[in-house]
C-alpha cells in the first residue's frame, strides 16, 4: 500500500526499479493467484463447517483486500516495459488470470452483478448474518479487481512484443481475448440504467451522467478499445490469429460502434475501422501451426496439486484458532495490522539513507503529517512545501482512512 503511495505521487521510477531489481513482480503474480485460489477453495470449507462461528470476519477481509492491493499495485506499474519483461514466464500466469477477471466482467452484463458461484462461492453465507457485510464488500471488491486486471491486461497486448512467444499464443487461441473484448464493448458492464438514467462507474463510484455526457467515452471503455486496436492491428497478431467465420462475425460487430463520434475522441480507431473494412470484404488465410513447444502458465496448478486433500484438514484445524480469536488475541492482532503499515518499521527494507526532498543532502527529519518526505532542516521543508502539499494531502488522507479501517474492523460488536 505504501508503494501505490509512493508511486501515485510520482515517485515510480525508483519504485520500478526496486521491484525490477529484486524480482518482486513474479512474486506478486503468485501471491495474487494465491489468494484467488484461497477464495475459491478454502474459503468455502470454512463456511461449511458447522462450527465455524467467527467473532471477528477482518481476518478474512484482509485476505480479500490482499487481491485488491497487488493488483492495484501492478496496475500502477505495469505500464513500465522493464516491469512487463521482469516477469517472464509468470506472464502467462497473469494472462490467464486476466482472462478468468474479464470474463467475470461479461457475466456481471448478462446479469447485473457478478455470479456468486463463479465469484467466492459462497454456499452458506447467508446462514450468518455477520458475514452480509463481507458478502457485499467482496463482491464490490470483485468487480473494482477485475477492473483493474482490464488495465493491466491493456498494458500486455502493447508489449507482446517483448514476452515470451507463448504470451500471444495464449491470448489469441487458448483464450481468444478478441471476441471477449467484443462483449465487453457490446455490454459495458461498467455502465448501468435506473430509472431511465444512464450511470457509469468511474474511480471507484458510480456516477449518474449527464445526457450530454452520454457518448463520451470513459476510461474503461478507452481500455477495452486500446486493448483491441493493440492486437487486431498487430502484424504478428494478424499472423496468429484464427479469423474463422465464428471470430470474423464478432470482430464485425465492432463496426456498430466505431461511430464518427467515437472516432473524433479517439482518432487511433479509424486505422481499425479500416481494418474492419477490409476483414469484412475478405478470408484472411488460417494460422500456420508452426510452434511445436509450447509454455504454460504453472502456478495455479503447482498450488492445487500440492495442496489438494489437505485443505479441508487445515480449516477444521485452524477454524476456532484463527477465526475465533478472544478479545485480548483481537487487541494483539490490531497491533500487528498497525504495525505492518507503520513507515518507521519500512524503514528497514530500504537500503540507502533518505534524501532531503528539496537539497538531496542526507536527511534525518520527515513530515510529521504523511511520513513520505525527508528533510535535512527546516528551512528546506518550509521552501519545499508548496511542491510537496499536493502529495502529501494525498497520503494523510490515506493514512488517516486506512487507520479508521483498522478501528472499525477490529473494534469488538457489543
Amino acid at each position: 500500500m505504501q508503494a501505490i503511495l509512493s508511486a501515485s505521487a510520482g515517485h515510480e521510477q525508483l519504485l520500478t526499479e526496486v521491484l525490477v531489481n529484486n524480482g518482486k513482480i513474479p512474486v506478486l503474480i503468485e501471491e495474487l493467484i494465491t489468494v484467488e485460489i484461497w477464495k475459491h477453495k478454502v474459503f468455502p470449507i470454512l463456511c461449511r463447517l458447522e462450527d465455524f462461528r467467527p467473532k471477528s470476519t477482518f481476518p478474512i477481509y484482509l485476505v480479500l483486500r490482499h487481491e485488491a492491493s497487488i493488483i492495484n499495485l501492478l496496475e500502477t506499474v505495469f505500464f513500465h516495459k522493464e516491469i512487463c519483461e521482469s516477469a517472464e514466464d509468470t506472464i502467462l500466469d497473469l494472462i490467464d488470470y486476466s482472462h478468468r477477471k474479464l470474463t467475470l466482467l461479461a457475466a456481471r452484463s448478462a446479469s447485473g452483478k457478478i455470479p456468486v458461484e463463479q465469484n467466492l462461492r459462497y454456499s452458506s453465507l447467508c446462514e450468518f448474518c455477520c458475514f452480509q457485510e463481507l458478502k457485499k464488500q467482496a463482491e464490490e471488491m470483485e468487480f473494482e479487481i477485475s477492473l483493474k486486471a482490464l488495465s493491466v491486461f491493456r498494458f500486455i497486448t502493447g508489449l507482446l512484443e517483448s514476452l515470451p512467444v507463448s504470451a500471444a499464443t495464449r491470448i489469441l487461441n487458448t483464450h481468444n481475448f478478441p471476441c471477449l473484448l467484443v462483449e465487453l464493448v457490446e455490454h459495458s458492464p461498467w455502465s448501468c440504467r435506473e430509472e431511465g438514467k444512464l450511470k457509469k462507474y468511474e474511480n471507484g463510484a458510480w456516477y449518474e451522467v449527464p445526457y450530454e455526457d452520454h457518448v463520451k467515452m470513459t476510461k474503461l471503455d478507452g481500455q477495452v478499445w486500446i486493448a483491441l486496436y493493440n492486437l487486431l492491428l498487430s502484424p504478428e497478431c494478424q499472423r496468429k490469429y484464427n479469423f474463422n467465420n465464428f471470430n470474423k462475425g464478432q470482430l464485425l460487430k465492432l463496426r456498430a460502434f466505431l461511430t464518427d463520434v467515437l472516432i473524433d475522441q479517439f482518432p487511433n480507431l479509424l486505422e481499425l475501422q479500416r481494418f474492419l473494412s477490409h476483414l469484412a470484404v475478405t478470408d484472411p488465410v488460417p494460422p500456420k501451426k508452426d510452434l511445436i513447444l509450447e509454455q504454460v502458465p504453472v502456478i495455479w496448478e503447482n498450488i492445487v496439486s500440492k495442496n489438494t486433500g489437505k485443505w479441508q484438514a487445515i480449516a477444521k484445524h485452524q477454524v476456532n484458532n484463527m477465526f475465533s480469536p478472544s478479545e485480548e488475541e483481537l487487541r494483539s492482532q490490531a497491533c500487528r495490522w498497525a504495525k505492518t503499515y507503520n513507515l518507521d518499521v519500512m524503514e528497514a527494507l530500504i537500503p540507502e539513507k533518505p534524501k532531503c526532498g528539496m537539497c538531496g543532502s542526507e536527511a534525518a527529519k520527515r513530515c510529521s503529517r504523511c511520513r513520505n518526505e525527508w528533510y535535512c532542516k527546516r528551512e528546506c521543508q518550509v521552501q519545499h512545501w508548496q511542491k510537496h502539499k499536493k502529495a502529501c494531502n494525498l497520503m494523510a488522507d490515506n493514512l488517516k482512512k486506512m487507520q479508521e479501517d483498522v478501528q472499525v474492523q477490529t473494534t469488538p460488536s457489543k
